[in-house]
């Protein structure tokens, strides 16, 4: 049996300061072991590529992005690369994910909240003593344990050994008209505008939008100055 914590103030007792152990928190150590499994190369493969077709299939006309979107596929290969084989561990923490992927702490909670809600996905929060001594319970919150899996609806994107299986043409019709309208679309814009566009991240796309539309009006301002030049 998993032991469990509920909402946990640990405080020491040489002050007041407290720290919040979150819901539903599993000690560290006793709760993995029926929730990790072996795994292997080809399996973590298949997951990888499933979400990855899952992507494409699920993506609508005039969409960047479809179901997972590019930070949650970046984070599910990340965690690919890190899952233990023999022993199926796999806990990092979100600030190493962050590091690792040049991603914000708000990128990465959602990106890994939309891989569990999609199935690819799941976790148990877990916390661990903290050796001190004082009143009250003394533990602390730790990354919480991954474990990577395939859901039904991408396994049957994939052939019997990973490989993709042909879209159906609808949909592979579907998602030629959409790229050709996102060309269409890019075309269209300025500098400013498709600086937003083009970057999913909303702080870098404000920046090269921003810097976009400096560009712009540095480039008419040139020449304004030059036409001007050109009537003395």
């Amino acid at each position: 049996m998993f032991k469990t914590i509920g909402t946990v103030l640990t405080h020491s007792s040489k002050g007041p300061d407290r720290v919040r152990v979150r819901g539903q928190s599993r000690l560290a150590g006793r709760c993995e072991g029926t929730f990790w499994r072996r795994t292997d190369r080809r399996e973590v493969r298949r997951v990888v590529l499933g979400a990855r077709r899952y992507e494409l299939a699920g993506r609508q006309a005039g969409r960047r992005n479809g179901p997972l979107g590019h930070v949650a596929l970046e984070v599910l290969e990340l965690l690919g690369n890190l899952v233990s084989y023999r022993t199926g561990r796999l806990d990092p923490a979100v600030t190493y994910l962050m590091e690792k992927l040049r991603r914000s702490r708000d990128a990465v909670v959602r990106a890994l909240a939309v891989l569990r809600s999609h199935g690819f996905l799941d976790w148990l929060r877990r916390y661990e003593p903290t050796g001190h001594e004082g009143r009250g319970p003394q533990v602390r919150q730790v990354s919480n344990a991954y474990r990577l899996s395939l859901p039904t609806q991408a396994a049957q994107l994939l052939g019997r050994w990973g490989q993709y299986v042909p879209l159906p043409d609808d949909v592979a019709h579907q998602r030629q008209t959409r790229q050709q309208e996102v060309e269409a679309h890019k075309a269209d814009l300025g500098l400013g505008e498709l600086g937003a566009f083009m970057v999913e991240d909303d702080t870098l796309g404000r920046l090269l939008g921003r810097l976009g539309r400096l560009v712009q009006e540095r480039e008419s301002a040139s020449r304004t100055e030059t036409q001007s030049r050109g009537f003395i």
